[in-house]
């Protein structure tokens, strides 16, 4: 099969976002995608992207993506958070998965980052399987943490000035 892994640009954010609605389904969270196609391609394409994307392209189409941006640790320094690698179900098996975290290792070695850090759901074990095998560290001790726009705005509204 042929392919080109390349950096996506602001005509591919459209299949880009049909890839992360794809995700969400898988993950079951089907409703809780919440960025819109203008939101990426604002935020990705303005005059401070806040990411970089990759693509997987097979016949003109978009078939994976890879999403990361910069982080910095207070341990290692600059480091790089995969925050998606996505292949559409039909293409899994491919080779495309491999190209694009080839692709986000090469570009993290590029930027001189110490580590590149992402989070697997804990029962995806294909997933699991495929990081592990690939050499990274799948940390099970380590819980992740969020607070979402109504825990932030709670959080502020609670806040004693």
């Amino acid at each position: 099969m042929n392919f080109i892994i390349r950096k996506a640009n602001k005509e591919d954010m459209l299949q880009v976002l049909h890839l992360i609605n794809e995700l969400a389904v898988f993950e079951k969270e089907p409703d809780a995608v919440e960025v819109t196609l203008t939101d990426l391609e604002n935020d990705g394409f303005g005059p401070q992207p806040a990411f970089q994307c990759f693509v997987a392209e097979v016949e003109n189409k978009v078939e994976g993506i890879a999403l990361v941006y910069n982080r910095y640790s207070t341990w290692k320094g600059k480091i790089i958070h995969l925050e998606d690698l996505i292949v559409s179900q039909k293409m899994r098996g491919s080779g495309l998965g491999t190209a694009l975290l080839d692709q986000v290792v090469k570009y993290g070695h590029s930027k001189g980052v110490k580590r590149i850090n992402w989070e697997v759901i804990d029962w995806n074990e294909p997933a699991i399987a495929f990081y592990e095998k690939k050499g990274a560290n799948v940390m099970r001790d380590w819980d992740v943490v969020q607070l979402d726009e109504a825990g932030i705005n709670n959080y502020i509204a609670n806040i004693k000035n």
